[in-house]
């Protein structure tokens, strides 16, 4: 393990270095701030089968954790009246409005209740997630599986493509350059990718395990992007009979909805790895980040909306996107996820966190705020599986943040009396 750490948070570091791999490849990164200030800025293990020192630079593809990201990147277009979250997406997207979605709003599709949940009605293959401008015309011309507005079914991967055409269409940029100039560079983030760039691509970490498959075929053919057979990695948690399977037949939910969400066709054998994958477009899983920067996101929303003199938020900002919007039992995840605009709930172990909401994603890594401790938080990792939401690492992680935090405080309570 590199890196430093307040005092005051040795407790988070000795968790954090419990969770490295001993024996075998795999790394993390962890960048915890607190006020602003930098309180855990730790790495360890490696970012390859090769034995790749792990470090605070590499950037790691962190799944859901992406959706958290792109929400932000519309929240800043929100707060320069750019956008209305109760508009209709149509009214930004005229196409979007065929199929009978014409009345869909902003704020139901940022709380998982436009009824667009299910990535196999719309591809033919996991491929598919390759093509950025085919996957938005495939999304206007779907039809809505649930009555907007009358559930919440989590948009395990139509989420990206839906908030990053918008963001598209009312910028009329591409996604790429508008996360990097309204959020990457207005807070200095030294990673935040989605869609990586060759100049990027030497500090990215390998998801250990699972092997890179280089595309075949001519230039005007499809990249392929399956692992041969004897090396693709297991889908884990999300495999028939795995655990959150288990979980949603122990809520009631139907699973057959979770595999409609969250796994297109062929999506067992999609080699994340790829270069092709890596430098796609897929605002709902394939972010490339560090730890670091995933901390400052979170951290200008912890701070009121400024962080070292950048304003992006007003607190009246931060309050309207981060009211929870439905408390009721998700159609997708077994569980209540208390919904926000773009952001859920912070599962975590062993800390009181009701003010505390981020996203987490499949594999482990994760990235939150808690504006009451006004603590931001960025976890980074190749190694593990986990499930849709994070996995026990996690949420021991966030767990132990936060009882560090509230002993911080009464520390100083007392040394001030």
């Amino acid at each position: 393990m590199q890196g430093s750490y307040h005092p005051d948070y040795a407790s988070v570091a000795r968790l954090f270095e419990s969770q490295l791999p001993r024996e075998g490849p795999g790394g993390a990164a962890l960048t915890v701030m607190h006020r602003g200030e930098v309180v855990v800025d730790l790495a360890g293990g490696t970012r390859d089968d090769a034995g790749t020192p792990f470090t605070s630079d590499t950037l790691a593809l962190s799944f859901s954790t992406t959706k958290g990201v792109a929400s932000t990147l519309l929240h800043v277009l929100a707060a320069q009246g750019r956008v209305d979250y109760d508009a209709p997406i149509a009214r930004y997207w005229p196409e979007f409005a065929q199929g009978g979605k014409g009345a869909i709003t902003v704020r139901q599709l940022l709380c998982h209740e436009a009824g667009l949940h299910s990535i196999r009605a719309v591809t033919d293959g996991a491929v598919d997630l390759l093509d950025w401008d085919g996957m938005l015309r495939r999304l206007e011309l779907a039809v809505p599986l649930l009555p907007p507005g009358t559930a919440n079914a989590y948009h395990g991967i139509t989420y990206g493509y839906l908030v990053g055409g918008l963001i598209e269409r009312i910028t009329g940029r591409r996604f790429a350059d508008v996360l990097h100039d309204e959020l990457a560079s207005k807070l200095d983030l030294s990673g935040c990718y989605v869609g990586l760039p060759d100049d990027a691509m030497p500090r990215r970490a390998k998801l250990v395990g699972a092997t890179s498959a280089r595309p075949r075929g001519g230039a005007n053919e499809r990249p392929r992007v399956e692992a041969p057979r004897s090396e693709r990695p297991s889908r884990g948690a999300l495999a028939k009979g795995g655990i959150a399977e288990r979980l949603s037949r122990l809520a009631g939910v139907d699973p057959s909805f979770l595999a409609d969400a969250l796994l297109a066709r062929g999506m067992s054998r999609f080699d994340w790895n790829d270069e092709a994958v890596v430098k796609a477009t897929i605002p709902a899983a394939g972010g490339m980040f560090d730890a670091r920067s995933l901390a400052r996101v979170y951290g200008v929303i912890a701070n009121d909306g400024e962080l070292d003199g950048v304003r992006l938020f007003s607190p009246g900002d931060i309050a309207r996107f981060s009211e929870v919007q439905n408390t009721r039992l998700d159609r997708v995840l077994p569980m209540p996820m208390r919904w926000r605009l773009g952001y859920h709930r912070v599962l975590n172990v062993g800390s009181f966190m009701p003010d505390a909401f981020g996203h987490f994603g499949f594999g482990g890594s994760g990235a939150y705020c808690d504006p009451s401790r006004r603590i931001s938080v960025g976890y980074v990792l190749n190694h593990g599986v986990g499930t849709p939401f994070g996995d026990s690492r996690i949420w021991s992680l966030a767990g132990a943040i936060g009882r560090a935090t509230d002993a911080k405080r009464v520390r100083r309570f007392f040394a001030r009396r």
